[in-house]
């Protein structure tokens, strides 16, 4: 599977740095990806929705590190390449990989 088309919706709140649809294989789009800053470095937050019971779950996600490293590593690339197009300086840096 492969990554085909990244969109990039730069926003300016708290944490959330931009909203990112996906296509894949120019057959299949995932919306609402998250760019979130962390204390830590930056990160990809998957689509979720909130059940009637408070608790809230991922619509779309990876199932193993090596297809999220893909997802994540291509995102931020890409919000990096946004912001330059924009004149913005800050430098995107990958959140550490925690170990599971």
């Amino acid at each position: 599977m492969e990554i085909t088309e990244i969109v990039v919706y730069p926003v300016s709140e708290d944490k959330l740095r931009a909203y990112v649809t996906l296509t894949f294989d120019n057959c299949f789009v995932v919306r609402d990806l998250k760019v979130i800053k962390a204390a830590k470095g930056y990160f990809v937050a998957m689509p979720s929705k909130k059940r009637k019971d408070g608790v809230i779950r991922d619509v779309a996600h990876p199932l193993n590190q090596e297809m999220r490293d893909y997802i994540e590593t291509s995102v931020l690339e890409k919000y990096q390449e946004v912001l330059n197009q924009h004149g913005l300086e800050e430098q995107i840096e990958r959140r550490p990989v925690q170990a599971a």
